[in-house]
């Protein structure tokens, strides 16, 4: 099923103000050369939930870093129902995701061009 335009605009509203939250605890946490974006933001047609997908750099944190911001969700959705008081009346429960699409689509081109392998490298 397609998203309605409402769903398209609260998601992009959600986005927005996650992204910049998160961005700002990175900063203030003092860790240096990690991003995190906010790839998209899927909110269910009730929008009692909504689904966050981030995009972590460099990859082998973002499991623990996903971790973390799990364990700082309330936090997060409560700085983000304060942004958004006037926009959205109940603020949906976040789900978040680690986006590795981009990494697949890479891993994908490089089978491609023959760079990898996996007859090649699966020796059993």
């Amino acid at each position: 099923m397609e998203e309605t335009n409402r769903q398209k605009k609260v998601g992009k509203v959600l986005q927005k103000d996650i992204a910049n939250y998160l961005q700002e605890m990175l900063r203030s946490s003092g860790q240096h050369g990690i991003i995190i974006s906010v790839s998209e933001v899927k909110p269910t047609i009730d929008f009692m939930e909504a689904k966050v997908y981030l995009s972590i750099f460099p990859s082998d944190k973002a499991k623990p870093i996903l971790e973390e911001i799990n364990i700082l969700k309330p936090k997060i959705k409560h700085h983000v129902a304060k942004l958004t008081r006037h926009q959205i009346r109940k603020m949906p429960e976040l789900t978040f995701f680690i986006d590795d699409r981009q990494e697949r689509a890479d891993a994908i081109t490089r089978a491609l061009k023959g760079e990898d392998n996996p007859l090649k490298d699966n020796k059993e």
